[in-house]
């Protein structure tokens, strides 16, 4: 069995630590039981705190891609009908790692 981490106790202990009014909010406790995939760890991240630029760009060579997250964005290009390039421009993943992600997701993506 892979482990992974619990995020929403991990980010339950950070808001209570640094911001406990946020862990008021409704909306906020709702995403926060919902942290499943790293897609939706990134959004909630995101969405709770504002991030410079220069974060911003040093945290996205920083961050990995589990594989229902990577089968959910090939998808989305699939149905859709994007290129590599703008799915790459789109969630700022080189067009490298996209055809990467379908040489090991071949079988699941058909």
């Amino acid at each position: 069995m892979k482990m992974k981490p619990n995020y929403s106790k991990i980010y339950h202990d950070l808001l209570q630590a640094e911001h406990p009014e946020k862990l008021k909010d409704v909306k906020v406790r709702e995403l926060l039981k919902n942290l499943n995939t790293s897609d939706e760890v990134i959004k909630f991240n995101e969405k709770l705190f504002k991030q410079s630029k220069e974060s911003q760009e040093n945290n996205q060579k920083l961050r990995t891609y589990d594989k229902e997250t990577m089968l959910k964005i090939l998808m989305y290009q699939k149905q859709h009908g994007f290129s590599s390039n703008y799915i790459s421009k789109q969630y700022k993943i080189s067009r490298t790692t996209i055809a990467k992600w379908k040489k090991i997701c071949e079988d699941d993506i058909q």
